[in-house]
């Protein structure tokens, strides 16, 4: 029962909220700052910015992320939004559905994120000019401000690790809630944390180790959710830069190109690199 409040309560209510606070921040945003379009002259001049595999990498991971954020808002939310509207008979073949793509498509969800990691990681570090950057806002609320940055700003590496650490705990729950019986989550973190005496600390006292199936699965399930809800709004910011919100920045995954003088305003030290490397290898040849 603790488990049923948790999940009908708090969790539905406060992740519903955050959901929909952004998409009003999303909107405020657009309404005071408007689109972010290219400040100089469009010459129709374009760049390579995104490899083939590098595109292939994200769209394995985004198309089932947001098939899975879908179909999981249906199942938590279907009871109280759903059912009142169309009925049982209508939501039951949903939520079937909606279970058979939940559980399927997390597999190639989790190979993007997996080839994304291996693809961005080392260029996701963090640099000097990061600072600058971030100091700025990355001219995000400024129009004629363009901080130097290079393959990737700090807004894009933040929302990178994000990704990546919001990607592996979401899927490592979902691996738990698809196979309680072989791989328990909780019961090992339990007692790691008695191990260092934190919840002692905190006043809790010892955590419960000896956990049943239907416990880690209850468990896993609200923390797979909590998580879920906050990788979905971070998320939607990440569409609204990549999509409507920035003028030529959605060419680059699905074309792979980007407009020259989109990149020299907004990605100025990688544009710089790929003309001197483009400028070298003329040489060589």
């Amino acid at each position: 029962m603790r488990w049923l409040q948790w999940r009908a309560g708090p969790v539905r209510t406060y992740g519903g909220y955050l959901l929909l606070g952004m998409l009003g921040v999303l909107l405020l945003f657009y309404l005071i700052r408007g689109r972010i379009l290219i400040e100089g002259e469009k010459t129709g001049e374009t760049v390579l910015r995104f490899k083939v595999i590098e595109r292939i990498a994200h769209w394995t991971m985004a198309i089932p992320f947001v098939l899975l954020a879908i179909t999981g808002l249906i199942l938590l939310f279907g009871r109280v939004a759903l059912i009142p509207l169309f009925g049982h008979d209508v939501f039951t073949p949903i939520a079937i559905v909606g279970k058979f793509v939940h559980n399927y498509l997390a597999w190639p969800f989790m190979l993007g994120v997996i080839m994304s990691f291996v693809l961005w990681a080392w260029k996701n570090l963090p640099e000097k000019t990061d600072i600058a950057w971030v100091l700025k806002a990355g001219g995000l609320f400024t129009r004629g401000v363009h901080p130097s940055a290079g393959k990737f700003n700090a807004g894009e590496k933040l929302i990178f690790w994000s990704v990546m650490l919001f990607g592996v705990m979401v899927s490592a729950t979902g691996l738990s809630l698809l196979f309680p019986f072989q791989i328990p989550m909780f019961t090992p973190v339990f007692e790691l944390l008695n191990f260092t005496g934190i919840p002692q600390i905190l006043g809790f006292g010892e955590l419960n180790t000896a956990l049943a199936p239907q416990e880690e699965m209850q468990f896993a399930q609200l923390w797979h959710m909590i998580i879920a809800f906050v990788y979905m709004a971070i998320v939607m910011a990440h569409i609204y830069l990549g999509s409507v919100g920035m003028e030529g920045a959605l060419s680059s995954m699905t074309k792979g190109t980007v407009e020259v003088q989109w990149a020299k305003e907004h990605h100025d030290l990688w544009y710089k690199d790929v003309v001197k490397e483009s400028a070298e290898k003329t040489q060589v040849e």
